[in-house]
């Protein structure tokens, strides 16, 4: 079978060698944790629409998909941010930067309290 050569094809490829380098390891368990723990879109809020991985810190910039770096995220701001830096992102739409910083925050200190809780027990 012949590979596709259109743009979005090559550039789909392109991804996929991205995120298998990175050494991405979020399994499906953590990412129920962090729907749970957000439970709606990290950046605006919304809960209407299913919510896809975002990393905070793009791949594209040396992110990866991992406990601490992923964020739920509406298609609207996912598509949006791209592979832009969070907190510039975030001015420029116009979101409330210092709430979602400080909500990360805490849902990292949280699954970082529970990771020390279950290496100790």
């Amino acid at each position: 079978m012949p590979v596709s050569q259109t743009r979005r094809a090559r550039a789909s490829r392109r991804r996929a060698r991205r995120v298998a380098a990175s050494g991405s390891d979020l399994t499906a368990a953590q990412w129920q944790r962090i729907l749970d723990a957000w439970g709606c879109c990290a950046y605006c809020g919304g809960d209407g629409a299913a919510l896809q991985k975002d990393c905070v810190l793009p791949i594209s910039r040396g992110g990866r998909y991992t406990l601490e770096n992923v964020v739920p995220a509406c298609r609207s701001c996912n598509a949006s941010k791209s592979n832009d830096e969070v907190t510039s992102w975030m001015r420029r739409r116009r979101l409330d930067e210092p709430a979602f910083l400080r909500r990360w925050a805490g849902i990292l200190a949280g699954f970082r309290a529970e990771g020390a809780a279950e290496a100790e027990g």
